[in-house]
């Protein structure tokens, strides 16, 4: 573990793209670049599953936050050996540590030793993006292989070109295998969660502004002894997107690049960002947040959450509400937990930003890596996920054991609403299938009608809905290798800075004012030169 961590800090300090480790990728199924493409009209051959087959699959992954604590393998996950035995391939697992998933992908790429199969966020996280790891070796193009073996994908893309001109780079590769949310109802499933059996002891509404956000935080602290009284996750980044972003919004910007009138534009270098960090500075300084928001992780998240020291946070509907909830009634029977709209400066108005993800999430996305033993069996397997079979199986699990068919509806059994021993059907519905969560299959909204087993839970997306996010955020471009490569080099500098700045002034370390000086820094960094690299992206998006 010393030597992983001590690797990872070194090339996360390098900051650069690294070196390929080789320069093949695209030929280790025999065919080249320059295959056809997932569109054309070539037979493919329908595989029949279980694939008969002596071979075994190594596969890379993390596990999902639900089953921290609760099972450490995969081997042991009842969802991954089942899938196993449904598609016939056997795989070997590996997961990176919890909260460096990041870092250990990188010392796996420079030690050259790859799985057949890498399930990652190449969109988001990878240094130059998808076109870069394939150019560099790491992974391969997919072209051909989804053409010729993966047809229940191919029917899927051909069938809904919106999506496919999402899973694509602008040069027309595709990269991995697809984690699609079927319907416009599962792309909305966090926001503000707040305590409501509080506000009604205090006389308070439900907080819309960050006037009553204030209000209510102080009542918190001052008459219900919460001592940490607005909390999130702050790891593996320092008050990432999905702890503070809900209320960065309220003050017209966000933690990254957004699209305003047509043009990108990057957050943390816009005047509303200073307000947030402002707010947050005093909050901090009151006692309103978390003394350790930092670096609280889910565990102490959790805690804070069943002890009653925290009264408000950000989650998901079902990760969230739906594991807090039980969480908070063990120590006060009557608490419940409610959503809270996405705050506003002024009460009234529509939030600008909020959490909405499009149909295509580059989370849970799996490739295939250039040195992968037999590629063509890989696609295969993971093609499966786009069937009918294993649509239902991702999203519901095995028949008989986590869903019966009740009038042709997959409902879930009581093994993961009501489960024996005590687990939330968040993490119930994480053992036996991906419907909770994502991976390499098409999201289907009757999970979420169960997920959401709770009035509070469905009440929650239609409120976080409420939002003009869709007008304000970028679709998932792909800049070229070579701009992918400039740009994370500047923006690993940036984000560095960005954290460094938000650290210190809302813990206080240094002053509000020194906010015009980080954005000279950022300039300096060439922040200009990204956002033109994300205009480009963006203009070229726009033309596929």
């Amino acid at each position: 573990m010393k030597r992983l961590l001590t690797s990872a800090l070194i090339f996360t300090m390098i900051g650069t793209s690294l070196i390929a480790c080789s320069s093949q990728g695209d030929k280790a199924d025999g065919s080249t670049n320059e295959g056809t493409t997932n569109n054309t009209e070539t037979s493919t051959e329908a595989t029949v599953y279980p694939i008969k087959t002596d071979k075994k699959l190594s596969y890379w992954g993390e596990i999902n936050g639900n089953l921290i604590g609760v099972k450490p393998t995969h081997d042991e996950i009842p969802f991954f050996q089942d899938w196993q035995k449904k598609t016939g391939v056997s795989l070997e697992f590996t997961a990176p540590p919890t909260g460096q998933t990041k870092e250990a992908l990188n010392v796996m790429l420079a030690s050259g030793d790859l799985p057949d199969m890498i399930e990652y966020n190449y969109l988001g996280d990878f240094p130059g993006g998808p076109e870069k790891a394939i150019k560099d070796g790491y992974i391969l193009k997919l072209n051909d292989l989804i053409d010729k073996h993966a047809p229940n994908l191919k029917k899927f893309l051909q069938d809904n070109p919106d999506i496919d001109k999402m899973v694509k780079t602008d040069s027309g590769s595709y990269y991995a295998f697809p984690f699609i949310r079927g319907d416009e109802y599962l792309r909305v499933f966090q926001g503000p969660i707040i305590r409501k059996d509080w506000l009604d002891e205090l006389g308070l509404p439900v907080p819309e502004t960050i006037e009553d956000w204030t209000k209510t935080l102080t009542a918190f602290k001052e008459k219900k002894g919460a001592a940490a009284p607005f909390a999130v996750v702050s790891k593996p980044r320092f008050f990432n997107e999905s702890g503070n972003g809900a209320f960065i919004g309220a003050f017209g910007v966000t933690r990254g690049f957004y699209l305003e009138d047509g043009t990108v534009k990057f957050g943390p270098a816009e005047s509303g960002f200073k307000d947030y960090l402002s707010l947050f500075s005093q909050w901090y300084g009151d006692g309103l947040l978390d003394k350790n928001i930092a670096t609280a992780d889910t565990k102490s998240l959790d805690g804070n959450m069943a002890s009653g020291a925290t009264g408000a946070s950000v989650g998901n509907a079902g990760g969230g509400i739906g594991k807090w909830q039980p969480l908070v009634e063990g120590s006060d029977p009557k608490a419940v937990l409610v959503a809270a709209p996405y705050p506003v400066l002024n009460k009234g108005e529509t939030p600008k930003f909020g959490q909405k993800h499009k149909a295509y999430a580059s989370e849970g996305t799996v490739a295939i890596s250039a040195t992968a033993k037999d590629p063509v069996l890989a696609v295969k397997m993971l093609d499966y996920g786009y069937s009918e079979e294993g649509r239902m199986f991702f999203n519901f699990g095995t028949e008989g054991v986590s869903y019966n068919l009740e009038d042709g509806y997959p409902k879930y059994t009581d093994l993961l609403m009501k489960n024996p021993d005590k687990l939330a059907p968040a993490q119930a519905i994480s053992l036996y299938a991906r419907g909770s969560y994502n991976g390499p299959f098409i999201q289907d909204k009757r999970y979420a009608e169960q997920f959401f087993a709770l009035q509070t839970q469905r009440d929650a997306v239609g409120i976080w809905q409420k939002t003009d996010a869709d007008k304000y955020s970028l679709p998932p471009i792909t800049p070229t290798p070579e701009e992918s490569s400039e740009y994370a080099t500047i923006m690993n500098d940036i984000n560095t800075l960005v954290d460094e700045m938000t650290l210190k002034i809302i813990l206080g370390s240094e002053p509000v004012d020194q906010y015009a000086s980080y954005v000279e820094k950022m300039k300096s960094l060439k922040l200009d030169r990204a956002i033109e690299i994300q205009q480009a992206a963006l203009d070229r998006y726009n033309k596929r």
